[in-house]
């Protein structure tokens, strides 16, 4: 893997999470996250969090807690570590829909409250991630951790092939001062979390689980595209956070139907 992807790891660490990683040699970042020359890192750091979140799932089912417990820490330390930027995408969103009109959806979307309807978003959100952990783990530890890792780091693509598919639907923003990536760093960043799927799903689950992943999560995020455009009339920020989560759940959901 070549050096320059690696050292813009703990950049895609940062854009992505709380992490306060840094190395030694990198610049203090003045503006926006440059996503076009980030974009390739995106899906490693994104298995990195996985890990962090592999590791309290394995530990927690080592030492007995069950599948349901282990399951629930893995997703709090995840949201921790992330902090809950996904999590308030699809809130925000769920919590727009409510709206008549485009401009009274983009509205709601930037309010800071929390509506019944994000709520029920997030209760669901959490409970199928939940649920579908625990029944990978029921599976086997090993199916489980793999799959959780494979789908933090494919879901992190989400974000920025929406800022390709969709136009802003407000002229301000932070997905806006992003930019969009060029294609080149966005194939790039597809072909980096498909190798690290596919060496992370292909022995313990097989070449169909992670097609049949890679399926459900396509289809889930053509889905968020679709309804962004007509709810919203583009992509925002919480349009793409809210993508990521979703396919995350996909992701899993997939592998979960083809390792039972």
């Amino acid at each position: 893997m070549p050096v320059p992807l690696l050292s813009d790891v703990p950049a895609a660490l940062r854009f992505l999470s709380r992490l306060p990683v840094r190395l030694p040699s990198e610049p203090r970042e003045d503006g926006p996250p440059d996503l076009d020359r980030l974009g390739p890192a995106l899906p490693l750091a994104g298995a990195v969090l996985g890990l962090i979140a592999a590791a309290v799932l394995l530990l927690a089912h080592a030492v007995g807690l069950g599948d349901f417990l282990a399951a629930t820490l893995a997703v709090t330390v995840l949201v921790a570590i992330t902090g809950a930027l996904h999590e308030d995408g699809l809130s925000d969103v769920a919590d727009a829909l409510g709206g008549w009109t485009v401009e009274r959806r983009l509205a709601i979307m930037k309010d800071s409250r929390v509506g019944a309807f994000g709520v029920c978003a997030l209760i669901l959100a959490f409970a199928l991630r939940i649920g579908v952990l625990a029944g990978l783990l029921a599976v086997g530890p090993a199916v489980a951790a793999a799959g959780l890792v494979a789908a933090v780091s494919v879901s992190r693509l989400a974000g920025l092939w929406m800022l390709a598919a969709l136009p802003f639907a407000r002229t301000d923003g932070l997905a806006r001062s992003a930019g969009v990536p060029s294609a080149t760093s966005r194939w790039r960043a597809l072909g980096v979390g498909l190798l690290v799927a596919f060496g992370l799903i292909v022995h313990p689950i097989g070449l169909i689980g992670l097609l049949v992943a890679s399926a459900f999560a396509v289809v889930i995020f053509l889905g968020v595209v679709r309804l962004a455009r007509a709810q919203f009339g583009g992509q925002t920020g919480d349009v793409a956070g809210a993508a990521t989560l979703l396919v995350e759940i996909a992701f899993l959901l997939g592998l979960l139907i083809v390792a039972h």
